[in-house]
């Protein structure tokens, strides 16, 4: 009895030390919706791109629009996926009595977002240098750092997310010209595989 006493404490006082260093309160929805949204930007992506070079538009359309396109596709993907991921995650830590500002959750965010940053600023360079191969593979590394970063004070296992990202974008690079491709599986059904087993461990707990 005594011995199950123990490991019952062992456990709590387990439990509370990773609440104090790291911020577990994800939502695991928010993953799926943003996989979702990813497969709709991409698909939205492809359109463009084809209306643009297969359907005799390609003389009478500025080069740049198509780039302003999607760019536009892609920050609205992001915007409403971090819309999403800010409210559903705000709602599972007021759930779970944990707060959404704090000590560990700037921490998140820093690591989170330098190799992120990093990313972003050479996928622009490499948009304006005309370099459109490498901008998905670069996206995906970067993205996957960012994730392995991140993972340190976070649910643990999204570093395997980060790790996936990463070797699909060094996969990705000796398939230029498929990036599109590339990028739906990243950060579409990535997204939405892990964002589901996360939703069905909140789901047993």
């Amino acid at each position: 009895m005594q011995e199950k006493d123990y490991l019952k404490d062992i456990k709590e006082i387990k439990k509370i030390m990773n609440k104090s260093t790291r911020f577990l309160s994800l939502s695991g929805l928010s993953g799926i919706l943003a996989g979702i949204y990813a497969l709709i930007g991409a698909f939205l992506a492809y359109r463009t791109i084809k209306n643009y070079f297969y359907i005799g538009k390609y003389d009478s359309i500025n080069p740049n629009s198509i780039e302003l396109k999607l760019l536009l596709i892609a920050f609205f993907v992001a915007t409403l996926s971090i819309a999403t991921a800010y409210f559903l995650t705000k709602k599972k830590a007021n759930k779970e009595g944990q707060t959404l500002w704090n000590t560990t959750v700037k921490r998140l965010l820093l690591h989170f977002s330098i190799p992120l940053i990093a990313g972003g600023f050479l996928s622009l360079e490499l948009l304006n240098m005309g370099f459109f191969g490498l901008i998905a593979p670069i996206t995906l590394i970067f993205y996957g750092l960012a994730l392995l970063n991140a993972s340190n004070f976070t649910l643990s296992n999204i570093k395997y997310l980060g790790i996936a990202e990463i070797i699909l974008g060094l996969i990705a690079v000796n398939y230029i010209g498929y990036g599109l491709y590339f990028w739906a599986i990243g950060f579409g059904v990535f997204h939405i595989i892990y964002g589901s087993i996360v939703y069905l461990n909140e789901r047993k707990s």
